[in-house]
């Protein structure tokens, strides 16, 4: 972009858009003054960092959106990079990672839920976690402790008796009236105290209950008492504990290395560590707006937001953070670069950790790079896979035909980038018509969009390879992209024919007779035989739910009466197409918003089809 009047831009703060020749939005920024930051830029030495060059040759214009103040330049900015997705801000492709626990008080018996989004609903919210894997550790010792109930009390009351988790001591079944209301609260405030940090209170109130019931030569109620003490106890012992300040606080951690930055996230939550969490960025904006746009888009999605947040430096637009952050919270959050004590020291850490997190995440990076070596050596390919795409089709009976796309980027599977293709001009089982569409859908939208593979793995022999090639051809991509075909193995006879053996897993590469064999038990081939895998696994998945759902759809929309509002209302109520069937005509009746003539409209129905004729 040359010869800019900087004159016209506003002083103003606000947002600013950097688009290319087509209308694209490459970047999204905020100012205090529009102008002024637009003149670093262009000006003659340059704005300083690598990528701004990059950015700046694309450019074609620049749009500006001028607000009233900085919050509301920083919130525009927010909403704009959501809308956008621009390529040269930062995108943090994990919304899916972070649960939390949810407990609403204002239930008859609250019940604890891991859910995905925080929402200021008037529920309580525990947490972050960032895998389920970390919350199913924490609810074992919460229900070994205090057994609240697993499933909403509308499917347990349909049973006939407690589940399972009743039966191993880890439910108290108030849906069945085996505990009051009364006591079931005993144990809710047992589980807030103990997810809020406040461990000693909880052992004290069970102490004096356990001494009530014990006076009251209730042995055995006092013995359960004593055995949950003990498992807080021992709960306790196994957390580090943090001297510094207590409450709920982020520690932020920073470490740059040549042209790669990684960020590591320190959640303390009442004074404990409860986990961890990096972010490897590649990126060369100064380290000011950085962590600026990094705060961003880490607090802009729905999860919980902490009292404090503690970072290696303040950013200059911190204020304006902070005043943000509260009013997603909804109370003031502080934003805070300790210089000396136990808070510095967290911080210190946190940078510790994201100095190891950058080491071993080099060390696998390099692990990988030397498989992508071994893959392009042993099956001859142009260039080195950095971006591997493997496609799958999957049908009963050339029926609901669903096609699936995974990717795998240096070797790690970037799930944000999968892919399903509904069949669109295909009929019957044809997998070859199948798969020659959806990769020609595929590789079409990339060369518009200026995103292709470097390496296509076929779950298939000869016969896909050969569509493929004739795909890549069509679109003139043959010398851009590398191909090949993976065979699942073969069960051969052994040399006396008594017993069986599997063949190797061969790969299929164009104009070669011979497959080529890959080391077994090597890297190379478990990452391929893991990426085809990963698309079959794709395509089966989504196959089920489209099948599913049609199923579901078909049997009760011929049901006089039920459209698809009252099928979304029995789904609702009953949870699946299974449990409806079962419900009596009572229960069909007790749904709410479901005329009585329609719920005998369903029974009969449902009945009738299960008669065998």
């Amino acid at each position: 972009m040359q010869d800019v009047d900087l004159k016209k831009y506003p002083t103003a703060s606000g947002v600013y858009l950097m688009k290319e020749a087509g209308g694209a939005v490459l970047y999204v920024g905020k100012a205090k003054n529009l102008r002024a930051r637009l003149r670093s830029y262009f000006s003659r030495e340059g704005d300083g960092r690598a990528h701004i060059r990059f950015l700046m040759n694309k450019v074609d214009s620049i749009e500006t959106i001028v607000t009233d103040t900085e919050k509301e330049a920083l919130i525009l900015e927010n909403t704009l990079i959501k809308k956008h997705r621009p390529r040269y801000n930062i995108n943090l492709r994990d919304d899916k990672t972070y649960v939390s626990l949810r407990l609403d008080l204002r239930e008859e018996f609250p019940f604890l839920q891991v859910v995905r989004q925080v929402k200021r609903d008037g529920a309580l919210y525990f947490g972050p976690f960032s895998s389920s894997s970390a919350v199913r550790e924490t609810l074992k010792e919460i229900y070994r402790i205090f057994p609240l109930r697993h499933y909403p009390m509308e499917i347990c009351r349909r049973r006939r008796r407690p589940c399972l988790f009743y039966q191993i001591g880890q439910c108290s079944a108030p849906c069945h009236g085996h505990i009051s209301a009364e006591e079931y609260n005993h144990l809710v405030r047992g589980v807030v105290s103990l997810l809020s940090g406040r461990e000693t209170e909880v052992i004290d109130m069970i102490r004096q209950r356990m001494r009530d019931a014990s006076a009251a030569l209730r042995f055995e109620e006092a013995a359960r008492l004593r055995d949950q003490v003990r498992a807080i106890e021992e709960t306790v012992e196994r957390q580090k504990v943090w001297d510094a300040g207590g409450g709920d606080q982020d520690i932020f951690g920073l470490h740059r290395e040549g042209g790669e930055v990684e960020l590591a996230v320190l959640f303390i939550r009442q004074g404990k560590l409860i986990d961890r969490r990096s972010y490897n960025l590649e990126w060369r904006m100064d380290d000011d707006e950085l962590l600026s746009s990094f705060l961003q888009e880490f607090y802009g999605r729905d999860i919980l937001i902490p009292d404090a947040v503690l970072l290696p430096f303040l950013p200059a637009d911190s204020d304006t953070l902070s005043e943000w952050l509260g009013d997603r919270k909804g109370k003031k959050v502080a934003l805070a670069a300790p210089q000396r004590g136990d808070r510095r020291a967290l911080v210190e850490m946190a940078g510790r950790n994201a100095l190891e997190a950058f080491r071993e995440r080099g060390s696998r990076r390099e692990a990988r790079e030397r498989v992508l070596e071994e893959i392009r050596d042993r099956l001859q390919l142009s260039r080195l896979p950095q971006r591997m795409e493997c496609f799958d089709i999957s049908n009963v009976q050339g029926s609901f035909s669903v096609g699936s796309m995974v990717v795998a980027i240096d070797g790690e599977p970037a799930s944000e980038a999968y892919r399903h293709f509904r069949i669109r001009t295909v009929e019957g089982a044809d997998d070859y018509a199948s798969l020659r569409e959806v990769v020609r859908r595929r590789l079409s939208r990339g060369l518009k969009e200026g995103e292709l593979p470097d390496f296509i793995l076929i779950d298939g022999g000869k016969g896909q390879l050969a569509v493929l090639s004739a795909v890549l051809d069509e679109l003139g991509l043959q010398e851009r992209i590398d191909i090949a075909g993976i065979a699942k193995s073969r069960v051969i006879s052994n040399v006396r024919g008594k017993a069986v053996e599997r063949s190797e897993e061969r790969f299929f590469r164009p104009g070669r007779k011979n497959p080529v064999l890959l080391r077994q038990g090597g890297a190379a081939l478990f990452m391929l035989e893991r990426l085809r895998d990963e698309a079959h696994r794709f395509a089966i998945t989504h196959h089920r739910k489209v099948r599913k759902k049609a199923t579901l759809r078909s049997t009760l929309d011929e049901v006089p009466g039920v459209g698809k509002a009252r099928r979304q209302l029995l789904l609702k109520h009953f949870g699946s197409l299974k449990k409806i069937r079962d419900a009596s005509l009572e229960q069909l009746q007790e749904v709410p918003g479901l005329p009585r003539q329609v719920a005998e409209e369903v029974h009969a129905f449902l009945h009738r089809s299960k008669t065998p004729s």
